[in-house]
């Protein structure tokens, strides 16, 4: 009952401009509905009601200069004033930064709509330049390599919408909601930044607004400072924080809380929520299972990466999804119901703090690493509930038959399905070719090795390689690196007597037009008449392969990929008696 409202006019409706507009999310939930089925080895997807998966965002050229490079971000002190009436900002960002070469400039990143009043590097005001993105600060004493300076930068103005949405502020109900998402490169349209993923830094924000407000941030609340009409909520992060995960929040949120036991049961740790008073029933219904997921990844992975802080999920305006912001995710208001249809919303959000947060990526080029990883664990806590059928289940809903692009190459399209579903599958693909024990030990292994810092797809590889002793280079090469297609494949079989029983020969044909020869482990399943079927694994190493194995008995019909291990798109051309 709690999926009716789909089959009613106006649902049709909704999802189907949901569906089309949606990214991130604006159409996992859909996929999961969907009765996806396997027949004659030929996935049938809904590819009618897919619609677009995401909204191209472009990387502008030339935003991050060599000097940025040449600069690490140590701590960030933000000090935001919200007026919403008027959707103005007033800011004093203090950035400690350690010099990592000898540098006349000191570039961030800081869209120049808004308007800066003062500069001070040391204590001392200092000229700078803002054009375009780009600020560029003076930097008078030519002697500071390898030292820590403190730049304070104090501004204001109307913060430019761009992206999915930057800097918003917002009204439902005739009263002020404001929000951000920075991902990828939109914290420099409210904030001057190093914006780049890897450039982590620790974050003291300091969130001021009326006083019918609650303000909410990364890390945890410190300090909630009134005065007069005005609070100031001082929030505080203890691990580093990529700017594309910084976020500001501020609304009349009704606030409730649930607690999470650390796996060794030491400590215990509060998981917030803030949402909206008319949805308040809606949320302590929809937010229930978040103490079960987290444990279940912590068991997975390793134990929750922002202990000392906390986890929470915080109600905003952007209606096509949610966003991860590190500690306190985001979720659009629609997605709040009350009858939990959109727990893999909140499976997908909260795995990004381990994969995406936490271990960040090394380039936008990785995203891969954060949102095919939170894809693929939608699968694996459904599989952690209810077994293996719900594994097979959800990925056949992330299944395509026309993925575009290279994986490593993502372009504009960062929140591609390609991102997403085909990132999954490779997740999927490559636990099939190192088997369950190696692969969970892999992801603990990279999750440990890379924890609050950031990490490319060749350093995951180096990780998968060391672990399972295997040369995965093929692989990398097929499904990330160069291969922009899926395995096509047709295959045809006889049985011919011989003294035993049959020689079982299989004949298999590649016949993708992309990628020339896919490399796979291929799991054959022979449906016999008599006794127990038969299973025997493969490894077909060339675009046109024979296999021939002897039954006792003569096989009623013959399955490739029975548990549907491989992205793949599979068709039997004919038995041959």
């Amino acid at each position: 009952m709690k999926r009716k409202w789909i089959y009613n006019a106006a649902g049709l409706i909704f999802i189907s401009a949901f569906i089309f507009l949606g990214w991130k999310y604006g159409l996992s939930p859909i996929y999961n509905t969907l009765n996806k089925i396997k027949e004659t080895g030929k996935l049938l997807a809904h590819q009618s009601l897919r619609g677009l998966h995401s909204l191209p965002v472009k990387l502008p050229a030339g935003y991050i200069s060599e000097n940025q490079k040449m600069i690490d971000v140590v701590h960030y002190e933000l000090n935001i004033d919200l007026y919403p009436p008027q959707k103005i900002l007033k800011g004093k960002a203090v950035l400690t930064i350690k010099l990592l070469n000898d540098l006349k400039t000191i570039d961030l990143n800081f869209h120049d709509n808004m308007k800066i009043s003062e500069v001070h590097l040391n204590g001392s005001e200092t000229d700078f330049k803002s054009e375009g993105t780009r600020l560029s600060v003076l930097v008078n004493n030519s002697n500071l390599y390898m030292d820590t300076v403190r730049l304070a930068i104090t501004y204001e103005g109307k913060p430019k919408r761009a992206g999915l949405g930057a800097f918003a502020f917002g009204q439902k109900n005739d009263k002020s909601v404001v929000y951000n998402l920075n991902e990828p490169v939109y914290a420099s349209t409210w904030f001057p930044c190093n914006d780049m993923p890897t450039d982590k830094a620790y974050l003291d924000i300091y969130i001021t607004n009326d006083s019918s407000k609650t303000s909410v941030s990364n890390g945890k609340l410190i300090e909630t400072i009134k005065d007069g009409p005005r609070n100031t909520y001082h929030w505080k992060t203890f691990y580093p924080i990529s700017t594309y995960l910084i976020c500001v929040y501020s609304a009349d949120y009704v606030n409730f809380t649930d607690k999470y036991v650390s796996q060794n049961k030491t400590d215990t740790m509060s998981i917030e929520y803030y949402v909206f008073p008319e949805h308040l029933e809606f949320a302590k219904k929809d937010f229930e299972d978040h103490t079960e997921m987290m444990e279940f990844f912590s068991g997975t992975f390793g134990e929750y990466p922002f202990l000392k802080e906390k986890y929470g999920v915080a109600e905003f305006l952007w209606q096509l999804g949610a966003m991860e912001h590190q500690t306190i995710t985001g979720i659009g208001s629609n997605f709040l119901n009350g009858r939990k249809f959109f727990n893999d919303v909140y499976v997908h959000e909260l795995a990004h703090h381990w994969w995406g947060n936490c271990v960040g990526p090394a380039s936008w080029k990785d995203i891969w690493l954060n949102e095919g990883f939170a894809t693929y664990c939608e699968a694996l806590y459904a599989e952690g509930r209810s077994g293996a059928p719900a594994l097979q289940s959800t990925m056949l809903s992330k299944y395509n038959e026309n993925f575009q692009g290279i994986l490593r190459e993502p372009g504009d399209n960062l929140f591609s399905s390609t991102v997403y579903d085909k990132g999954a599958w490779v997740l999927h693909m490559l636990r099939w070719e190192t088997g369950d024990s190696v692969f969970f030990r892999i992801l603990r292994n990279y999750f440990e090795k890379y924890k609050y810092k950031t990490a490319s797809t060749e350093d995951f590889k180096k990780v998968c390689e060391r672990v399972s002793g295997k040369d995965l280079t093929k692989f990398f090469d097929q499904w990330i690196y160069e291969g922009d297609d899926q395995i096509k494949l047709e295959y045809s079989w006889k049985a011919d007597r011989e003294k035993n029983g049959y020689r079982i020969s299989l004949e298999l044909d590649q016949i993708q037009k992309g990628y020339q020869e896919y490399n796979f482990m291929l799991e054959t399943k022979f449906d016999m008449a008599e006794g127990e079927n038969i299973y025997k694994k493969f490894y077909v190493d060339s675009r046109n392969k024979t296999f021939e194995v002897s039954l006792n008995q003569k096989p009623d019909k013959i399955t490739l990929d029975p548990n549907n291990w491989l992205l793949a798109e599979i068709r039997d051309k004919k038995s041959i008696e």
